[in-house]
């Protein structure tokens, strides 16, 4: 691994942890174990490094969902493997994927960064779930809705589901399966949704 991508790691772990507020470029470095100079070389400074950090989450998290839902038969099928992927996603990466919470636009944690760019970054999920949903509508495995709205009430779902579990203290045994059946109940005819 590189030297850019142990600061980055490192990095994604700190946010993670601690938070945009609670992370300093010189805790990057330590955990990195390299110097501080060099964080700041490849970063130049922490909202770069922040962005950075929640948008390689991101990407890869975006990589891992095409390749699964490239498996489905219909569109209920992709929106089911979709939802699935991304939950087991943020298992999978739990040190880390707490980042991608912390820089999300449906969270306050960092006002003052730049929205706009968070949001672009992460308008690409939630065009994703417009693909699947207008390829169920097409295919006759999800109901006619419109597309943007369900696109996001799928996706504040996703988000309800992981935000309860990475940062609430209850522990709700079968929280992912239900949020997954849930949604799938609510968008997908009979045709395309079988439990």
């Amino acid at each position: 691994m590189s030297k850019k991508d142990m600061i980055l790691v490192a990095a994604q772990e700190l946010f993670a942890r601690y938070g945009y507020a609670g992370t300093t470029m010189k805790m990057v470095a330590q955990h990195a174990e390299v110097a501080s100079g060099l964080v700041f070389h490849y970063f130049d400074s922490k909202e770069n490094l922040f962005m950075v950090a929640g948008s390689e989450l991101i990407d890869t998290m975006i990589i891992v969902l095409r390749d699964k839902i490239a498996q489905s038969t219909n569109g209920c099928d992709a929106l089911g493997l979709f939802v699935k992927a991304y939950l087991d996603f943020t298992i999978e990466n739990e040190k880390t994927f707490p980042t991608i919470i912390r820089c999300s636009p449906f969270s306050d944690d960092n006002p003052d960064l730049d929205r706009q760019k968070i949001g672009a970054k992460f308008k690409e999920l939630i065009d994703m779930v417009e693909e699947i949903l207008e390829r169920g509508i097409n295919d006759g495995s999800i109901v006619e809705l419109p597309v943007t709205q369900t696109a996001f009430m799928v996706y504040a779902n996703i988000v309800g589901a992981v935000r309860t579990r990475f940062l609430t203290p209850y522990e709700i045994p079968g929280l992912y399966d239900e949020a997954c059946d849930f949604i799938m109940r609510s968008v997908c005819t009979p045709k395309g949704f079988t439990l």
